[in-house]
């Protein structure tokens, strides 16, 4: 693992002082510069009404093992198989991970794709393929090129629905990023555990200390405004009325405070989710998207278990040998992504929302087929790890108005690459910009002046459809 990979993770982004400094990034573009420069590059984007769709898309990062997760081989030598079982589901013939009681329950309402395949080992590089589509020699965690995220908030600028078209818990996940699309595609940050006691959104929240200085901060916009328009006399100006009003109204919006706050969901729902980090970032993305949001990334990487034996459980999906104790890691890892999981799927069917709503379960590649055991720089003990793996990966799926219950593709006998149907990640983001109608042909024009289209190829998935 290399040292940009190592110091990957410092926390989640500061939300303090959101409202008092006007942004809802952590850029220092305020809220109406954001609108405003959205609105400014909308000829460049789709014309037509957006449909109402969404994707939630639970990241994790470091590559989780497709060995581990949706895709085991008891029948492997024990170097390869590993020391999990698979379990059956209540899907005929699929059977996954013991770890996933909880996804075998409703594994009828998700596909497991098993066969997609890239590249790039690296993670900036892993992952920019796989949020972009596109191959690049830079190992930055910064991404050269507009990702998923990014590209969807861009073709859904003009919707306003009174909540974030994008929101994320993090300002970028390793490797993505708006690159060429500026700052005004990057997410509202939702960071930390929004179901903690002590969570709030003082870009959203307008408390009874700060209501009186609402005024002030109004004034303040104004008089702003008015320097601007004194320095610059072009007719765009005339529209910065409106763009204030509207980030106004967002920062104060009762239907945006209202989808943050899991308080207004009952204690068997939030039990159900799980009542730590995941469990209620997975939670606050069914509300989001039940709200209109249109893209909606949630970061599951450290679990934070109190009383495990941390030198032994690495802070993301990244577990090599040196990280820590694979085996470890997973009993304390898998147990609450199974609830959240799980929970997400269930209730984005219970309430309607599977056709209008795609979820996608990922990281950036999977792991080594071949397991390695080596002594870790934490723990002193020798101890199991697998290593970077694109040749071969799974990702699950659920909603999007498809047919579920379904494997796609398979692997070969011992993990290492797909045995048919063999997929790129370019065919999964076609899919996902097939489902949300999104042209993935249509260019923007990169830094150089170049059009660029979303993707530069890509085929979505027949099973999919």
């Amino acid at each position: 693992m290399n040292q940009a990979s190592r110091s990957w993770c410092s926390g989640p982004v500061s939300r303090r002082g959101f409202l008092e400094a006007g942004s809802l990034l952590t850029g220092s573009l305020g809220c109406c510069d954001i609108l405003r420069s959205r609105a400014a590059a909308a000829g460049s984007t789709n014309a037509n009404k957006p449909d109402d769709t969404a994707v939630i898309l639970i990241w994790l990062l470091g590559g989780p093992s497709h060995m581990e997760t949706y895709d085991l081989k008891p029948d492997a030598p024990a170097e390869y198989r590993g020391e999990l079982n698979p379990i059956d589901t209540n899907v005929p013939g699929m059977q996954i991970c013991e770890l996933l009681p909880h996804h075998a329950r409703v594994a009828d309402k998700f596909s497991i794709i098993r066969s997609i395949t890239h590249e790039d080992s690296q993670h900036a590089q892993g992952s920019v393929r796989f949020l972009s589509g596109r191959h690049t020699p830079s190992v930055d965690p910064i991404s050269e090129y507009p990702t998923l995220g990014p590209i969807i908030a861009k073709m859904r600028e003009n919707q306003n629905v009174g909540v974030p078209n994008h929101v994320a818990s993090s300002i970028r996940a390793y490797g993505d990023g708006s690159a060429y699309l500026g700052e005004s595609a990057l997410p509202f940050v939702v960071g930390g555990n929004p179901g903690a006691d002590s969570f709030s959104l003082p870009n959203l929240s307008v408390s009874d200390s700060l209501r009186g200085r609402m005024d002030d901060r109004i004034g303040l916009l104004k008089a702003f405004d008015k320097f601007r328009r004194d320095a610059d006399t072009t007719a765009s100006m005339l529209s910065l009325d409106t763009f204030n009003q509207r980030a106004l109204n967002l920062l104060t919006s009762d239907k945006a405070r209202q989808a943050f706050d899991l308080k207004r969901e009952s204690d068997e729902t939030r039990d159900r989710y799980g009542r730590h980090e995941w469990g209620q970032r997975a939670l606050l993305a069914r509300r989001l998207v039940e709200a209109g949001c249109s893209f909606v990334r949630m970061d599951m990487n450290s679990p934070n278990i109190p009383g495990t034996d941390d030198k032994r459980i690495h802070n993301n999906w990244d577990i090599h040998a040196i990280n820590g104790d694979l085996y470890y890691d997973l009993s304390v890892r898998m147990p609450p992504f199974d609830r959240a999981v799980a929970a997400l799927i269930e209730d984005i069917y219970a309430r309607g929302l599977d056709r209008k709503v795609m979820l996608i379960v990922a990281g950036e590649f999977g792991r080594t087929p071949r397991i390695t055991v080596q002594k870790g720089t934490r723990s002193g003990n020798m101890q199991p790890g697998r290593d970077h793996w694109p040749g071969a990966m799974s990702v699950l799926v659920s909603g999007g108005g498809a047919r579920m219950g379904q494997i796609i593709g398979s692997t070969t006998d011992k993990g290492e690459y797909p045995k048919d149907n063999r997929l790129d990640p370019n065919d999964l983001l076609a899919t996902v910009y097939r489902f949300m109608g999104i042209d993935q042909h249509h260019a923007f024009l990169d830094r150089s002046g170049r059009p660029m289209p979303i993707l530069p190829f890509g085929k979505p998935i027949a099973e999919l459809g």
